[in-house]
């Protein structure tokens, strides 16, 4: 027997046609490209996305042909999100970051016909433009009094020129909620990257599912800003999430130094906002100098890498609440959560307290997970056997955009591989171990590289570190740690060491510590290992 309910697809354009007819006038700030402030509304931001529907439309694309964008946060990005997919188009977010040869390998891949482009990256597109082959428009996003002078002589479009002239009414059509919507490729740390290709009903069912209370808790009362760029997964589902419950939105495009993002946070009353470690570091450190808070700021989501339980710390000092979140492009990407509780008493500023481990968190719902040996044989969830991550669900990757499933991280089509070592507690909760790549086995027992440098960055001197195993002819492996200490300061490897053997087992303390200015990162913030193994056989 069949039920009686309406068969209403999931769409990415009913999220912006509900907040248009029911939070039309909630306000949306975005820092453009010469860095003032732009004001404007869901309402607005759905005609203006109906204009650039029409003007596509116009253009000749096909449904499902690519449209990509080089952009920060802002309206014109955030209209492009729903112009494209709304219409019928795939948007295919690229990361700016990644090397010019990537974005070029990137872009033939997915088949963009069109280009848009914040004025920031003219010059790099220029100098791609002869080798970006399926690419027939290339758009500034920007007005025509901004255009830069290289892109008038390249022939560029401008973006308000573009959809001035067609009407804001889009009869947005009852798509298939399977259809693709969206594209975002892999960091591709090991060898080519790979696009996930993510359904408008996906997108939509991770959007419900992040506004839930135990994940990042939105409401229309919220005022959301995401400091996770755009081309990174889809700005982790906020872009759709906020205007699905009305909350106001704060798009702080490509200033993302810590005395900008204070004055936002400060000055348009931020409540939530999320971001990678890395940018809270230096938003911390920032605070701690000018003798700042964070007031009216509520909450913080930290992912894109494993949050310290320092800043953690940090943040419950200043009175925000920390979501640790764990996620990867092939999960859309909240697959996690983790709501960090503050300590009992909380430490003074430059005082470390008690180490705490800081987990992933338990699956939202939709999600689930996993772990197992090299044998795929399922693993009890006890807390304490550590395996192979996997997990599946209806925002979960099965395979790759035009790569054969085999080439794919899982060899299991029920089950998605995420490449991580972990512990799953009875009651759900996730632990990730290591990497199973960065896992250090010494004399025949695990030593997890996450553990060791969350014990290192618990050191009051100590701002980044990154563990990473050395070849030893007696234990197999030994641990090599990698430092990089706060500004003003010079810790020494023996009081270092000597903080190491109050957290973790002493035959865990590495037998070497190398003090550096900076450690390699990749475009999305996450450390190569890679390099520093490099660097250890030189």
């Amino acid at each position: 027997m069949r039920s009686t309910m309406m068969d209403q697809p999931l769409l990415i354009s009913s999220i912006i046609r509900h907040a248009a007819a029911c939070h039309g006038s909630t306000e949306i700030v975005s820092r453009v490209s010469d860095g003032s402030l732009h004001r404007t509304s869901y309402a607005e931001v759905c005609e203006r996305s109906g204009k650039l529907a029409n003007a596509l439309s116009s253009w000749g694309l096909q449904s499902s042909e690519r449209v990509g964008t080089l952009g920060w946060n802002d309206h014109r990005h955030l209209e492009i999100y729903y112009g494209v997919s709304g219409a019928g188009f795939v948007c295919h977010t690229i990361n700016p970051r990644l090397f010019p040869d990537q974005i070029v390998y990137i872009i033939n891949h997915a088949g963009d016909r069109v280009l848009f482009v914040d004025p920031s990256f003219v010059g790099l597109v220029i100098g791609l433009r002869q080798r970006l082959r399926s690419v027939e428009r290339v758009v500034v996003m920007c007005a025509a009094n901004s255009m830069p002078a290289e892109a008038i002589a390249e022939q560029f479009e401008c973006y308000e020129e573009v959809i001035a002239p067609h009407d804001g009414t889009f009869d947005w059509p009852c798509l298939d909620e399977k259809d693709a919507s969206g594209i975002c490729y892999t960091s591709g740390t090991t060898g080519d990257p790979k696009g996930v290709l993510y359904s408008h009903r996906s997108t939509v069912l991770h959007a419900l599912a992040v506004c839930a209370p135990d994940v990042f808790n939105l409401g229309e009362h919220a005022t959301v800003m995401p400091v996770v760029p755009m081309f990174h997964v889809n700005g982790w589902g906020l872009p759709h999430a906020a205007p699905m419950v009305g909350a106001r939105l704060v798009l702080p495009g490509q200033k993302l130094d810590a005395a900008s993002l204070y004055w936002l946070i400060t000055g348009e009353k931020v409540t939530f906002t999320a971001g990678v470690p890395t940018v809270w570091g230096s938003l911390l450190d920032w605070l701690n100098e000018q003798k700042e808070t964070l007031a009216p700021l509520e909450r913080v989501a930290i992912g894109g890498a494993a949050c310290p339980q320092i800043m953690a710390d940090r943040f419950h000092r200043h009175g925000v609440e920390v979501i640790h979140a764990w996620g990867m492009t092939e999960t859309s990407p909240v697959g996690l959560t983790h709501r960090c509780p503050a300590p009992a008493s909380i430490a003074p500023e430059g005082t470390t307290p008690a180490n705490q481990r800081l987990k992933q968190g338990k699956p939202l719902f939709g999600v689930e997970t996993r772990i197992v040996d090299d044998n795929d044989r399922t693993l009890t969830h006890d807390g304490e056997t550590s395996g192979r991550l996997q997990v599946r669900g209806p925002w979960i990757a099965s395979t790759y955009f035009t790569v054969p499933f085999v080439e794919s991280k899982s060899t299991n089509s029920d089950w998605f591989e995420t490449g991580d070592i972990a512990t799953v507690e009875a009651s759900g909760v996730v632990e990730i171990v290591d990497r199973a790549k960065d896992i250090i086995k010494s004399g025949g027992e695990w030593i997890s590289s996450v553990t060791l440098e969350n014990a290192a960055m618990s050191h009051p001197d100590v701002c980044e570190a990154a563990a990473v195993a050395r070849n030893d002819e007696r234990w197999g492996e030994r641990p090599v740690l990698f430092v990089v200490a706060r500004p003003g300061t010079s810790p020494s490897r023996e009081d270092l060491v000597s903080h190491l053997c109050t957290r973790v087992s002493r035959w865990w303390v590495p037998d070497e510590v190398h003090f550096v200015e900076e450690l390699p990162h990749t475009a999305t913030g996450k450390v190569v290992k890679a390099t520093l193994r490099q660097h250890l056989k030189q």
